[in-house]
């Protein structure tokens, strides 16, 4: 409770709960951020795809 009193009684709860230790997975980590990066391009190659086939889709609406 003196906790919670400390912060003015703000009960948000990042405030009293810690994050959890991060797992290592023993990829490096240069190797890791290229790996996520080509996963990131491709999402963003799908999605603008995907925006085109919803833009041509609504043409027919209007």
């Amino acid at each position: 409770m003196a906790d919670i009193e400390k912060h003015g009684f703000v009960l948000t709860p990042g405030r009293y709960v810690g994050a959890g230790a991060a797992e290592e997975d023993g990829e490096p980590f240069e190797e890791k951020f290229d790996r996520l990066m080509g996963e990131l391009r491709g999402h963003f190659v799908e999605g603008r795809r995907l925006e085109a086939l919803i833009e041509k889709r609504l043409e027919v609406l209007e």
